[in-house]
């Protein structure tokens, strides 16, 4: 009964057994009769052993494959003059265009998770720029008006007594000497 189905089934796995000697007794017997009266086995069997000594003809090959002498100078000659085009200024111009036009189809396809992976850190640069200038500015603002009252309490108590403008000359006079002095020592340090 075995038999009988093993002829009507075709035992295409056992060729690759059979060629490999994995077939033993009674199953290399049962395969060979079936070979023999089975034309798409016969075939079959006919294929897979041409191909092995095809493999085993290429693998044992003696002459190995030779490239010619100057074939790297040939490839990168031919590499050279394919992107010669790519130094045209068209040429970069339309590369820049489909990179961009690229960019935006890619925006797009991702849709909302664009916005939070590229527009997110953006804006959170352009919120900590416009924090820094607006620190920037107010300290500046801040300091303007310090100066500004100052000034004006210094101006009205030189003003409004009769002896400060005395003491307003005595104080410039008194940075004026100062100055001198310092002018002075500097200079008699760069003749040593």
């Amino acid at each position: 009964m075995k038999d009988a189905a093993h002829d009507n089934a075709c035992p295409f796995e056992d060729i690759a057994a059979y060629l490999d000697g994995e077939l033993h007794g009674e199953e290399l017997h049962i395969f060979e009769v079936h070979v023999e009266m089975c034309k798409e086995c016969a075939g079959e069997l006919r294929t897979q052993r041409q191909l092995l000594c095809t493999i085993d003809v290429a693998l044992t090959d003696p002459m190995p494959f030779c490239l010619p002498k100057d074939f790297t100078r040939v490839v990168a000659v031919h590499a050279e003059s394919d992107l010669s085009r790519i130094r045209n200024r068209t040429e970069r111009r339309r590369a820049l265009q489909l990179c961009a036009m690229l960019a935006l189809g890619a925006f797009g396809l991702l849709g909302a998770a664009a916005s939070s992976l590229v527009f997110q850190p953006v804006r959170t640069l352009l919120q900590l720029v416009a924090r820094v200038s607006d620190l920037l500015w107010q300290t500046t603002y801040d300091a303007g008006i310090g100066l500004v009252v100052i000034l004006r309490m210094v101006g009205r108590s030189l003003f409004a007594n009769p002896g400060g403008l005395g003491l307003l000359l005595a104080a410039l006079f008194a940075f004026a000497i100062s100055l001198l002095l310092r002018l002075i020592a500097n200079y008699h340090r760069a003749q040593i």
